[in-house]
């Protein structure tokens, strides 16, 4: 017999639509529809939300409303490990002034993306967080890292792994043990996640690694195979595949979040999810902000639905 691929039981989907679909739509989204969104998906076992991201109301219009937005829903989240996105201390402020307590860093893996993203080089950019980590640790918020064109970058192209070695050393010796590993513009294929993990989990192994792949290419779900191969147990995701970062040419959404949690549950891996409600949200959420959609599930639905009326051991066929 063959060798059997070996994967985890149980994987937490971190859903990112409140942040990163979000801040992808031009046209102003109303508070009340963003509130009604986020009270749509924490119905649908959904363990862990992006909940939005304090940046400058001048950089991303879209998010200038986070504080009301998070201070609307946060006491309704129990038991969901709520985070935001935040780019410095005042953003930092900002977050856990509104309830969050869980907050992400910002950023690129590469000078070009960082200077284009926060006017400055990686190392200096990384440097300037200090201020946030010793704001969180005087208030007991979590902080975890990101890298952002992680896989490969729209201006400098493939970033060598030595790259992102050096900056998780730097996350590290700030104590951030969960990092968040970013194709902002899906551009990884699944030999290049399968490698880099190899070799950063072999450097870093006490570090978590979430893994945050965009569709651009039709990459992501591979993408998720050869992390899952690697043991890895943290993904983002978007319903309906809303996102796209607005600084990096190209960029498209995030891998949709009801295909995501088909693919494991046809798999056999855990997530705590509905996948009914997954698909009726994303089909609400397209309605409401009046979007396309852009998975699978809600073109074709789910692999079930295709035999569940059908006699025991047929499938109905489609003319």
């Amino acid at each position: 017999m063959g060798k059997s691929l070996q994967f985890p039981e149980r994987v937490t989907i971190c859903e990112v639509a409140p942040r990163d679909g979000f801040q992808s739509i031009s046209e102003f989204i109303p508070t009340a529809n963003k509130v009604k969104i986020i009270r749509a998906l924490a119905q649908t076992g959904i363990s862990s939300l992006e909940i939005s991201s304090f940046v400058h109301p001048r950089a991303i219009p879209q998010l200038k409303d986070a504080e009301e937005v998070v201070r609307t829903v946060i006491d309704e989240l129990e038991g969901v490990d709520v985070r935001a996105l935040v780019p410095n201390l005042r953003g930092t402020e900002r977050a856990v002034g509104a309830g969050v307590k869980k907050v992400k860093t910002m950023l690129s893996a590469t000078d070009s993306h960082s200077l284009s993203n926060a006017n400055a080089t990686v190392a200096d950019a990384q440097q300037k967080q200090t201020p946030i980590f010793d704001y969180a640790a005087a208030n007991n918020i979590e902080v975890m890292g990101s890298i952002s064109v992680a896989f490969g970058c729209p201006f400098e192209g493939v970033v060598p792994v030595e790259r992102l070695v050096e900056i998780v050393g730097r996350y590290d010796s700030m104590g951030v043990r969960e990092i968040s590993l970013a194709d902002t513009t899906g551009m990884a294929h699944p030999k290049q996640v399968y490698d880099t993990l190899a070799v950063l989990q072999e450097v870093f192994p006490h570090i978590a690694y979430s893994m945050h792949f965009h569709n651009t290419r039709g990459m992501a779900l591979a993408n998720t195979l050869a992390a899952l191969e690697q043991g890895v147990t943290l993904y983002d995701s978007s319903i309906a595949g809303l996102g796209g970062c607005p600084y990096a040419p190209g960029a498209t959404g995030n891998v949709a979040t009801e295909d995501l949690a088909h693919m494991l549950t046809e798999m056999g891996i855990a997530t705590g999810t509905n996948l009914n409600r997954l698909i009726e949200v994303a089909k609400e959420v397209r309605d409401l902000i009046s979007v396309p959609g852009d998975s699978y599930m809600l073109k074709a639905g789910p692999s079930s639905c295709l035999h569940e009326d059908a006699p025991s051991g047929q499938e109905k066929v489609e003319e």
